[in-house]
């Protein structure tokens, strides 16, 4: 069971749009997991390639995003590439959005 403030750092993360698609970070499978201890969020997060260009980009967005929200005083980010992302990771939220957009998933 997630507590509340696990709950809420997930709600910020869904708030955040990848720069190179119409589809927040949650939806696009690439929040693996999100950890509290006290004031300290960790999270662990992928990309849909090694050599994603939005990299620096992301990782700033979700720290900035997070330490906006009450109780949150540290951000940790674990890049994970394992498992690798693939399009099965995509909820229906992000496969609906990415269709709408004309992208096939």
């Amino acid at each position: 069971m997630s507590s509340p403030l696990e709950d809420r750092c997930w709600a910020a993360l869904a708030e955040i749009q990848d720069p190179e698609m119409p589809i927040n970070l949650v939806d696009l499978g690439l929040i693996y997991a999100v950890r509290v201890d006290a004031t300290r969020v960790t999270v662990d997060l992928t990309f849909t390639a090694m050599g994603c260009p939005a990299h620096d980009f992301i990782l700033e967005d979700v720290r900035e995003r997070l330490l906006k929200e009450p109780g949150i005083e540290e951000v940790e980010i674990e890049v994970v590439w394992d498992p690798p992302w693939s399009s099965r990771r995509l909820t229906q939220d992000g496969r609906d959005a990415l269709e709408m957009w004309g992208l096939a998933v």
